[in-house]
């Protein structure tokens, strides 16, 4: 079997970003997949479930609202490493594109206090495994982060 676009990413020289994981025809439509890395593979500890769980809730929220994008958004989820998340967007988009849409994303996450929502037994599958300190935590460090980015953390490493 090959071997898929994501394994074929140098994980010793990724760092923490914000990168096009790949680009997809659906029928006539372009659809962009988004890597959006928070920690540094094989270098950082990972995420723990219960903080990603609440970003996803969160994240998923906040941009299936979003009046300029919302009917773009396919998708938003965890990596299965734990070292960041993935957005699937209908359109061909580039990082920088949507840098303004991830950064208030994320100062939302970082910012939110309250009830996480979907987070009830009707709701979700796992409600109780949520963590909101530390997804504000990891909110506020990947706003950091994406509000200074360069260039290099926009594009995969060779």
């Amino acid at each position: 079997m090959e071997k898929i676009t994501s394994f074929t990413i140098d994980h010793i020289k990724l760092q923490p970003g914000l990168y096009v994981s790949r680009k997809d025809r659906v029928g006539e439509e372009t659809v962009t997949t988004f890597d959006l890395r928070f920690t540094s593979p094989n270098e950082e500890p990972v995420m723990n479930t219960a903080e990603m769980h609440t970003i996803e809730h969160l994240a998923a929220t906040y941009l299936r609202n979003e009046p300029n994008w919302k009917e773009s958004v396919l998708y938003f989820g965890p990596m299965g490493c734990r070292t960041g998340f993935y957005l699937l967007l209908t359109g061909d988009y580039t990082s920088r594109e949507v840098l303004p849409l991830v950064t208030e994303c994320f100062r939302f996450i970082r910012d939110f206090r309250g009830e996480v929502p979907g987070a009830s037994a009707k709701d979700c599958g796992n409600y109780l495994d949520m963590n909101l300190p530390m997804a504000n935590y990891w909110g506020e460090k990947y706003t950091r982060l994406l509000e200074s980015i360069t260039d290099d953390r926009l594009t995969y490493p060779e």
